[in-house]
């Protein structure tokens, strides 16, 4: 067969027209199949076959056949591949490709957050909140786009999942190839996949405005989904269609490892199984990804280099993400040794071109070529269930491939060119191989003859010689048509008349030139032609791969932050020696005491302890107490400690968005506390449900929860739920309630509902729909759930007593309760705790009367009260807090703190655990410098489950160890900017809210433009 242009005469054949059954044809009907034979190629048919000298062909958009030796029938074109290779197109897991830009919706903010749209206003019968919106598909708004196409058939890409990147329900996506035909010719898969996350998007309602509101959202959704299954009352397009995805795959899109923990938890609740797309950091926390037992699709979006040569910009760089820059190329090698199943996506990356420069950067890091190819060919194909149509190469499947120069993974590798559904695109022009040399030719009739060949491509000179005693010099004449070569020359005798030789390029090492000679007379004969010197280097040679760079980087610690560690501390048998053991029981101060702990729990307290082999602190001169317990704080939280957008959110769980890589966790430890409340904020008059944290510094978020702990949730009185302070000029203020009286309604109204659900509940074979808020309250009228209630003013505290009264709740505590001594004798009737400030006051009209004293007459009145910060700095010295009940109260020291030790774990329900040194106890103990109520009093250790999570001494190791590392990874950055590396300006990083009772926002997850700004990534 003739050998042909690997990009001459096969472009000609490519623009045949296809046949559309389902379109009529206007004209006369054009069928001509493109019958190709790509042959002596180095096919990757997958990443675990490889056929060398192979052949591929191709009839109309199907591969045909692909193998070594494969006869070639009649009718095909044969294009010679030799020395190149030919790869499976590659496939992008997650894009917006074909789809329209989002239209920009505004959004009326109001009081910081959106405009109060509580009820769905689009028409037709979907669900009642925009961000649920299931029945989004792809297929009925997507459109081929050329241009977008072309960028990434570029790279290597001839197909993709297209979705719409909008809501936390969002709808089905498509698989497409990057074809240029009709939308129904390169549709492959019409329902790819259904989509999540926990992103609101360009919803018009206002719930959620927070994570813990989008998490709770949709796992009301699923039970409405259950629900729905088997009732007649309503008719509701979104949760029908939610009901008819779940057959699909799962595709859950989340911003860091935590989300991840947070997806699987709803996962493991409702039986589903989520694919990941991820930020790319798996790496923060491989561990618990690998546990999850999830696929994922990683993005390559590794960071740039900061431009930290200012060493005043250099201070703005985080911790964080010096380390975030030095490791996460380590991603996908990480993420592969783990043994986790993933594909990588080009999502995100602001330039296409990056792709592969990014994809070799990870290749340098540790990610295998294999895997790399599987990952963007064999996985996603697999992942969407078109692997019976792409992603390898195989008969039947669609003509979908890559011809390369080289190995795809190879820094000097070229794409040439990129089929698609059996059509040709040109990726790279070939640069076509110099073949100037001086060539011994061999062929009968022909001998002792040279043939010089000089110039460049495109414009050669021959020049022929033969040796001998009929020497003869002549010039000839030579023409070159990509790998075929056609030369003649008159040596004017011996033989007589002119010689035509045709052929090709038959080797590049050594360079050698093949074909047939028709001599003078006629006579054929074959011929070579082999070099014997040095083939110029031109563009398309291999120069070979550079070593590896030697790559090193610093571990990832636990938590990703500073002060974190490379290993989580474990707990240790200790003895405290001689020291001053603040009991909080019977007992009392004890001098010169021996403290033992061992396996995380007291072990025993006494004069003279043995030690056996526990390691020994000398504690002369020294205070051990309880651990101090804040009942009351807002740390450790991601995304809103509000979720304000309704008057009764108790479905809303802040257990849900624990975040431990908080640095207030750590610098708490610093001051002594050991375990804290995390409440919801106090902008509802029913809040969410509180979570009880104990501070284990670097642990997932699941881990910092204390184990069997009692349920507790967030009420709230006065200024805040009924919006005293919203920005009225943002917009109109429509929540209720909006006055004190409004208040007391909101919660007859709730907890009437309540027992009505309770009730329905208990009827045999009812057909109750669950509701997460509802429960939640019926838990408080069992007792299951305890209340804490922000409060202020007198008046409402006797309101919500006697609404509780009423219909049979109680009250656990009230929380700042700043008149709780105009009170304290109801309170005590009620058995109702106090958690209050120690001297906080005029900060706004509801504080007016708040007086020093009030901690020390609530205590007088048998009210167990305690102090709690609200506030993440007074966290760190609540021991002087406790101390200014001396000062005011002339409480004794003892007594002064139990009131953020022992008194707040008996509110908590936990003093069976905490709050007192006594053997059998958690060993959550503080070591003092000085008498603990002392403002000279420095934390030395702290620690929690005999952990040593805090160590005064370690601590300045660590803060020298973490300049130093910071240095480094600046010098770093340094020399990468010097070699020509792209830089970005520091920006500061993300900085975590220091969150209050009445910090109300729209969290990152719900910006209107989200939307928009994603899908212009490509």
């Amino acid at each position: 067969m003739k050998k042909r242009l690997l990009l001459g005469f096969a472009a000609l054949f490519c623009n045949f027209a296809r046949a559309q059954q389902t379109y009529p044809v206007n004209g006369v009907q054009d069928i001509r199949p493109g019958l190709y034979a790509f042959t002596n190629a180095t096919i990757i048919a997958s990443s675990t076959q490889t056929i060398t000298n192979g052949t591929l062909l191709v009839k109309d958009r199907l591969i045909e056949s692909v193998g070594a030796a494969t006869p070639i029938p009649k009718g095909y074109i044969v294009i010679d591949l030799k020395g190149k290779y030919v790869y499976p197109g590659l496939i992008d897991a997650y894009s917006t490709y074909g789809l329209p830009d989002g239209a920009r919706q505004a959004a009326t903010t109001f009081g910081g957050a959106r405009g109060a749209t509580p009820i769905s206003t689009k028409p037709g019968a979907y669900g009642w909140n925009e961000a649920i919106k299931p029945e989004m598909n792809v297929k009925s708004i997507f459109h081929v786009d050329a241009a977008k196409a072309e960028a990434l058939k570029k790279i290597g890409f001839g197909a993709v999942q297209s979705l719409i990147h909008d809501g936390i329900a969002r709808g089905t996506s498509v698989v497409a190839t990057l074809g240029d035909e009709r939308d129904n010719l390169v549709l492959l898969n019409g329902e790819a996949a259904a989509h999540y996350s926990f992103s609101k998007g360009t919803a018009a309602t206002n719930y959620p405005s927070s994570l813990a509101g989008s998490i709770a959202l949709l796992r009301q959704t699923y039970l409405d989904a259950q629900w729905y299954k088997s009732q007649k009352q309503e008719f509701n397009i979104s949760i029908a269609e939610f009901n008819r995805t779940q057959s699909l795959p799962q595709i859950f899109e989340v911003s860091d490892a935590f989300e991840v923990l947070r997806a699987e938890k709803i996962a493991k609740e409702f039986g589903v199984k989520y694919i990941y797309k991820t930020d790319g950091n798996e790496y923060r926390r491989i561990d618990a990804m690998k546990a999850t037992g999830s696929t994922f699709i990683i993005p390559l979006t590794f960071p740039d280099a900061f431009d930290v040569e200012d060493p005043l910009q250099a201070r703005r760089v985080t911790y964080d993400q010096l380390k975030d820059w030095e490791l996460a190329p380590k991603n996908p090698g990480i993420v592969e040794k783990a043994g986790i199943k993933f594909a990588i996506t080009s999502y995100g990356l602001n330039n296409p071109r990056d792709f592969w420069t990014n994809i070799r950067t990870a290749i340098d890091h540790g990610l295998t070529e294999t895997q790399a190819l599987k990952s963007l060919t064999e996985i996603p194909a697999e992942m969407l269930g078109v692997s019976n149509q792409i992603g390898t190469l195989a008969k039947g499947k669609l003509a979908n491939f890559l011809i390369t120069s080289d190995g795809l993974f190879k820094k000097e590798n070229v794409i040439y060119e990129n089929w698609v559904e059996g059509k040709q695109y040109v990726a790279s022009r070939v640069t076509p191989m110099s073949i100037a040399g001086t060539y011994k030719l061999a062929a009968d009739g022909l001998e002792n003859i040279t043939l010089k060949i000089s110039g460049t491509p495109g414009s050669y000179n021959l020049d022929v010689q033969r040796a001998g005693a009929d020497s003869v010099r002549s010039r000839g004449a030579f023409s070159r048509t990509g790998d075929m070569v056609s030369m003649t020359f008159d040596l004017k005798a011996k033989p007589a008349g002119t010689v035509r030789l045709s052929g090709y390029i038959s080797s590049t090492s050594p360079l050698s030139l093949a074909g047939t000679a028709i001599l003078p007379d006629g006579t054929a004969t074959n011929w070579t032609a082999v070099s014997n010197g040095v083939t110029p280097a031109t563009p398309a040679d291999k120069k070979g791969d550079a070593a590896k760079p030697n790559i090193t980087a610093s571990p990832v610690v636990y938590p990703f932050a500073p002060f974190g560690n490379t290993e989580l501390p474990k707990a240790e048998a200790v003895l405290f020696k001689n020291a001053t053991v603040w009991t909080n029981e019977k007992d009392g101060i004890l001098k010169n005491t021996d403290v033992l702990i061992e396996a995380g729990k007291i072990k025993a307290v006494g004069k003279n302890l043995a030690a056996g082999s526990a390691k020994v602190v000398d504690a002369t001169g020294k205070h051990l107490s309880a651990g101090i317990v804040d009942e009351h704080s807002h740390i450790a939280i991601t995304a809103g400690i509000n979720e304000g957008t309704q008057a009764n959110t108790a479905e809303v769980r802040m257990g849900d968005v624990l975040d431990p890589e908080d640095i207030n966790i750590y610098r708490q430890l610093a001051g002594g506390v050991t375990t804290s409340q995390i409440l919801h904020g106090s902008a509802n008059p029913i809040g969410g449900q509180s979570v009880l944290m104990k501070h284990r510094w670097g642990v997932l978020p699941e881990q910092l929860k204390y184990e069997g702990a009692d349920g507790f949730i967030k009420f709230a009185l006065g200024e805040n739920v009924k919006q005293s302070n919203a920005n009225i000029q943002a917009g109109p203020n429509t929540r209720f309630p909006q006055t004190r009286m409004g208040v007391e309604q909101v919660y007859v109204d709730a907890f009437t509902r309540a027992k009505e659900y309770k009730a329905a509940l208990a009827v045999k074979g009812n057909s109750v729909r669950r509701d997460l808020e509802l429960e939640t309250l019926v838990e408080i009228l069992d007792n299951k759930r305890f209340i804490t209630c922000h409060s202020y003013v007198q008046s409402e505290i006797n309101m919500l007593m006697h609404v509780a009264d009423s219909l049979g709740f109680r009250i656990n505590t009230f929380t700042h309760i700043l008149e709780g001594y105009k009170m304290a004798d109801k309170m005590k009737a009620h058995n109702i705790a106090a958690s209050t400030f120690s001297d906080w006051w005029a900060y706004k009209m509801e504080v007016s009367d708040a007086i020093p004293y009030n901690g020390k007459i609530m205590s007088q009145q048998g009210v167990l009260t305690a102090f709690n910060s609200d506030d993440d700095e007074m966290a760190r010295r609540l021991n002087q807090e406790a101390g200014k009940a001396v000062t005011y109260g002339k409480m004794s020291e003892e007594e002064a703190l139990k009131l953020v030790t022992l008194n707040p774990a008996k509110i908590l329900h936990i003093d069976n655990k905490v709050g007192s040194i006594k053997a059998g106890k958690d060993a959550d103990l503080v070591l003092w410098s000085a008498n603990p109520l002392s403002i000279y009093a420095v934390a030395e250790k702290t620690y929690v489950d005999g952990i040593a999570y805090w160590d005064y001494d370690k601590d300045a190791e660590k803060q020298k160890a973490l300049k130093a590392d910071e240095g480094r990874i600046i010098q770093k950055m340094i020399d990468a900017k010097g070699k020509g590396a792209v830089t970005q300006r520091p920006t500061g990083g993300a900085r975590r809210p220091s969150y209050t009772c009445d910090t109300v926002e729209d969290s990152a997850f719900v910006v209107a433009d989200e939307y928009n700004g994603m899908l212009n990534k490509k």
